[in-house]
């Protein structure tokens, strides 16, 4: 089994959140597979295909953004609300530095960008817009908990071999994911969703799975589609 997929110790879990992490352990095997990561992580990522996930990490995450600030105005909690709010702003202001720093690298500047969200772009970000919105809290909190928590983990990997790549073209990128800020708040997310839990109904909390490995599948989905260029047929 792939190391994402049994290190869920490096991460401070309860019993709900651990095993979320262990049923997802397949998708999370698969996703430490992709040839989009693997490639990213050596710099040998050709630069339109890159420009094409950030292209369409940009349509996500204004979608994304507007999931957490929902999911906000359902928390139960003054100090749950801040923190959902909080990832809300930043996860399109901070952003939105990153791509524009991204897309004006010289490397970059002249591959074709996106005009419209892939199919799977669409289908991640409504799904997670309609359990934050229309779900009871607790299922919104584990729908959203797979963006931060793979990311998180891809991007400690990630870091741990691309700092010996030299001039590595994605740097700035995978520093981002690498961040300890970012496994910070991965890990408040992760004790966000165990408190839910906790205080959910067994029909809430098997919900809840549901949710959370469908936003799993759809992380290995964005990749793997952004690495084929995935486009609509018309």
């Amino acid at each position: 089994m792939n190391q994402s997929a049994t290190n869920h110790d490096v991460w401070a879990t309860g019993e709900f959140t651990r095993q979320l992490w262990e049923d997802a352990s397949g998708i999370l095997g698969r996703v430490n597979d992709l040839e989009f990561l693997r490639q990213l992580g050596e710099g040998t990522l050709a630069p339109e295909i890159f420009v094409e996930y950030i292209c369409q990490d940009a349509f996500y995450l204004s979608n994304y953004s507007r999931a957490l600030a929902v999911l906000a105005s359902k928390a139960p909690t003054a100090e749950a609300a801040g923190f959902w709010a909080g990832c809300a702003n930043t996860a399109v202001a901070e952003e939105k530095v990153l791509h524009s720093q991204l897309m004006n690298d010289p490397l970059l500047a002249g591959c074709p960008r996106a005009e419209s969200p892939s199919p799977t772009t669409r289908g991640y970000m409504y799904t997670l817009l309609a359990a934050c919105a229309y779900e009871p809290y607790e299922v919104g909190a584990a729908a959203v908990l797979p963006c931060f928590w793979i990311y998180a983990d891809v991007g400690r990997r990630l870091s741990d071999h691309s700092a010996a790549v030299k001039d590595h073209p994605y740097g700035r990128w995978v520093e981002e994911y690498g961040d300890p800020a970012f496994a910070e708040a991965t890990q408040k997310a992760i004790g966000l969703v165990e408190e839910a839990a906790a205080s959910g109904t067994d029909a809430v909390r098997k919900r809840m799975r549901e949710v959370f490995l469908d936003a799993s599948r759809f992380e290995e989905m964005f990749w793997e589609s952004a690495y084929r260029g995935e486009k609509w047929s018309l």
